[in-house]
C-alpha cells in the first residue's frame, strides 16, 4: 500500500501543476474522510484501520474534477468506504473497489459537478503553482465530452502531457506511466491486469475504428484520453476485488478493457471507468471458478491418460 501511495505522487504533483493547490486539498480531504469513516467502523468491530484506506482516498480524490465541492467528495467517499468495503467485513473482504464505488455514486447522483464543471489547465514553467483556484477557468470540457458532442479532437501532444481539462490525476500520461511502472517493479500490482486491460481496450477499439464506427475515437486518442491508463494501472490492479488465479486475471482485465470501450463509445457516459471496473469486480469470482474448473478437468484427464 505504501508503494501505491508513492506511485500516486507524480500524478498528484501534475494535478497541482495544471489545476492548482485545490487539487491537493481535495485529495487530502478525501483521504481524511476515508480514514475517519473507517475508524468509526473498525472501532465498533474492535479492529484497526489500515493504510489501504488512504490508498482508496487518494485514488478517489485523484479521480474527481478539480472543482468538485468538498461536501460532494465527502458524501462519495463515505459511501464508497461503507458500501464498498465495510458492509462486506472490512479490509481484505470487499467485493468491489471502494474508490470506484464512491466515484460511481457521485457520478450518478451529482452529475452536474462530475460532468460539466471543468477547469482549463495552465501550462508553462510554473503552471498554477501559485494559484489556489480560478473560477474564471471553468469553461472547458474534457476531450471525451468534446468528441461526444461536437466531434472535436484534441491534439496528441496535449493529451500526452496532460494539457487538457479532466480529473486531477488522470490527464498526465508520463506521471501515470511512471507511477504504474513503479508499483509493478515493487510488485505492489500484478502486471497481468494493466496489460490485459489495455490489450482488450485497444483491440476492440481498433476493430470498431477500422469498421468505420462514428462513435469511436482513434486508438491513440482513446488510449491517452480520460482515465483509461490511470484506471488500468491503479484501479483494475486492486488485488482484493480482482482475481486470484493468473489466467483469471488476464480474462478479468481483458473484459474490463472491452467494456471500457463499449460504455465510453456507445452509452451516454463519456467516461466509462467506474462502470467497467464494477462490472469486472462482479464477475471476478466467476473467472476464478471457471479457471479452477478447467484446471481440475485437465488434471483429471492427465491422470486418466
Amino acid at each position: 500500500m505504501t508503494a501505491v501511495i508513492m506511485a500516486l505522487l507524480p500524478s498528484t504533483a501534475m494535478g497541482v501543476y495544471f489545476f492548482g493547490w485545490r487539487s491537493l486539498t481535495l485529495v487530502i480531504f478525501s483521504c481524511l474522510v476515508a480514514y475517519l469513516t473507517e475508524v468509526i467502523f473498525e472501532t465498533y468491530r474492535n479492529g484497526t484501520p489500515t493504510e489501504s484506506v488512504l490508498v482508496s482516498g487518494a485514488l478517489y480524490g485523484l479521480s474527481l474534477p478539480p472543482y468538485t465541492p468538498l461536501w460532494v467528495a465527502a458524501v462519495g467517499m463515505v459511501f464508497g468506504i461503507v458500501f464498498g468495503k465495510q458492509v462486506f467485513g472490512g479490509f481484505g473482504k470487499n467485493v468491489f473497489n471502494p474508490a470506484i464505488v464512491g466515484r460511481s455514486f457521485v457520478y450518478v447522483c451529482f452529475p452536474l459537478y462530475l460532468t460539466s464543471q471543468w477547469m482549463t489547465p495552465i501550462s508553462g514553467p510554473l503552471g498554477r503553482l501559485f494559484q489556489y483556484t480560478d473560477l474564471d477557468a471553468m469553461t472547458s470540457a474534457t476531450p471525451l465530452i468534446n468528441f461526444k458532442h461536437t466531434g472535436a479532437l484534441a491534439s496528441i501532444p496535449d493529451l500526452f502531457w496532460g494539457n487538457i481539462s479532466g480529473c486531477i490525476g488522470e490527464t498526465c500520461v508520463p506521471a501515470i506511466l511512471l507511477g504504474g511502472a513503479y508499483i509493478i517493479y515493487k510488485r505492489a500490482a500484478d502486471w497481468r491486469y494493466p496489460l490485459s486491460c489495455l490489450l482488450g481496450a485497444m483491440s476492440l477499439n481498433a476493430i470498431l475504428y477500422l469498421l468505420g464506427s462514428n462513435h469511436v475515437l482513434d486508438p491513440m486518442r482513446n488510449l491517452l484520453s480520460g482515465s483509461l491508463l490511470f484506471g488500468a494501472f491503479f484501479m483494475v490492479t486492486e488485488p482484493v476485488s480482482g482475481c486470484v488465479k493468473p489466467q483469471a486475471k488476464l480474462i478479468y482485465g481483458f473484459l474490463i478493457g472491452c467494456l471500457w470501450i463499449v460504455i465510453r463509445s456507445f452509452s451516454g457516459f463519456p467516461e466509462a471507468t467506474s462502470f467497467a471496473i464494477i462490472l469486472g469486480n462482479t464477475f471476478a469470482p466467476l473467472f476464478d471458478e471457471a479457471v479452477a474448473l478447467l484446471e481440475k478437468k485437465k488434471k483429471a484427464q492427465m491422470q486418466v491418460s
